[in-house]
């Protein structure tokens, strides 16, 4: 299938500005953890690190904040990414000041895989916890993101090569 540019959230292979990007790490909260990310040979992105449980951590994260995006029409969101075999949370954002998220989980494998997920199926969550809200209704959004936080202490990489909306 044809992805329409104007459903492109963020391709690495064309794009090689990281400024709307940004890591935030349990560090916030006093945590320990520790996120990076940058491109790789012109061709994904690269987000990895170590999430650790001390002084109460347990999260690290990777956020995306771009000009209002109109999604209406659109039903699914796909991403581009090879893994490491551990389960991450996609995220999505309405406007970027909101607190609460709205959250996929999904598990990665060292191959490349296309993920899709369905924005109805997309829940509410705040630290953590799931909120007593309806899921996304596709509307306008500002920022979409990956975390890892599998209460566990761990290495992690993701690599992140598209992210487009159908």
């Amino acid at each position: 299938m044809k992805i329409d540019k104007t459903s492109v959230v963020y391709d690495f292979e064309k794009t090689s500005d990281l400024s709307g990007w940004s890591v935030i790490d349990d560090g916030v909260m006093g945590g320990n953890s520790k996120g990076n990310f940058s491109l790789k040979e012109n061709s994904y992105g690269y987000y990895y690190g170590e999430v650790s449980l001390e002084n109460n951590g347990g999260f690290s994260s990777l956020k995306y904040q771009f000009k209002e995006k109109d999604i209406s029409c659109l039903t699914k969101v796909k991403i581009e990414v090879k893994g490491d075999g551990k389960q991450y949370q996609f995220r999505i954002k309405k406007k970027a000041i909101e607190k609460c998220a709205y959250i996929s989980l999904f598990s990665t494998t060292k191959e490349w895989q296309t993920i899709t997920f369905l924005l109805s199926d997309m829940y509410p969550t705040f630290k953590g916890k799931r909120l007593e809200k309806p899921n996304l209704m596709p509307s306008k959004i500002e920022q979409i993101g990956f975390l890892i936080a599998n209460k566990t202490a761990e290495n992690f990489s993701l690599k992140i090569r598209k992210i487009y909306l159908e």
